[in-house]
């Protein structure tokens, strides 16, 4: 669990990413240095515009930093790789095919096909509830549906660290609870390392070992918070001194950094 000694899952580097626009060079992220333990649930926090997709999306080799390396298990991430899985916002399901086929299709990319590959897929949906909609395409389901099968096709790809960027912004509050239940008694259960991008502080405290707050454009870290609440958790741990405490602080932080997105 998020006490005990563990080896480092993901090391950032002075990661810095800058863009060109209109106006000339934008400095996304200034900087980043982070080291990720196996097993830890980082949630991720500050303004818009702070780079915490941007941090995201070099972790998940779909951007490169312009300089800095990421490392993950002692290997430099150069690109997309199997051992990452990724779960976004939208929901990036393919249309034409069944729930249960979405799922396989994580299965297929690491070469397991037949009648194995179907029992798995029907295993990763169980664990999201979804097992009696195997044969429904997406198009047939709730938001929050969609959003557990593409959580149940990043765990069929058996990834050793899940990216998370956004994944419940777009639902409704009871849907986006449920899902956070779901993900953590799922997290509890495989003890994947988990970098999880909310603006929710309520989410990030609910969900993390750990919560980084990231300070405005240009991003880095301004401070790591460790969640010192115990596992299990669930709605009512919202309304403990403690998380109340956390929540005062961690608030307090990024509005800081939202009114220096103000100036």
């Amino acid at each position: 669990m998020a006490g005990e000694a563990r080896n480092i899952t993901l090391q950032i580097k002075n990661v810095r990413k800058t863009f060109t626009g209109r106006t000339g060079e934008v400095i996304a992220l200034n900087g980043v240095d982070l080291d990720i333990y196996e097993n830890e649930f980082i949630c991720v926090v500050g303004p818009s515009g702070c780079g915490k997709s941007t941090l995201l999306n070099i972790i998940a080799g779909l951007t490169e930093p312009t300089s800095g390396e990421v490392y993950c298990h002692g290997k430099l991430i150069t690109g997309t790789g199997t051992e990452r899985g990724v779960v976004f916002q939208q929901y990036a399901l393919f249309p034409w095919l069944t729930v249960k086929k979405n799922v396989r299709f994580a299965l297929e990319m690491k070469g397991i096909k037949g009648q194995e590959a179907d029992e798995l897929a029907m295993k990763y949906l169980e664990k999201v509830d979804l097992a009696k909609f195997a044969d429904h395409y997406p198009k047939e389901l709730s938001g929050g549906m969609k959003q557990r099968v593409a959580i149940a096709r990043a765990y069929a790809a058996d990834p050793e660290v899940l990216l998370m960027d956004e994944p419940f912004g777009a639902l409704d509050a009871q849907t986006r609870t449920q899902l956070q239940s779901e993900l953590l008694e799922t997290w509890e259960k495989d003890q994947k390392t988990c970098f999880f991008i909310t603006h929710d502080v309520d989410e990030a405290i609910i969900l993390a070992t750990k919560v980084i707050i990231m300070s405005a454009r240009p991003g880095r870290i301004k401070e790591i918070v460790d969640i010192d609440i115990p596992y299990p958790r669930n709605q009512e741990t919202k309304m403990t001194p403690r998380f109340l405490e956390l929540k005062n602080k961690i608030w307090g932080e990024v509005y800081k950094e939202y009114l220096e997105v103000r100036k």
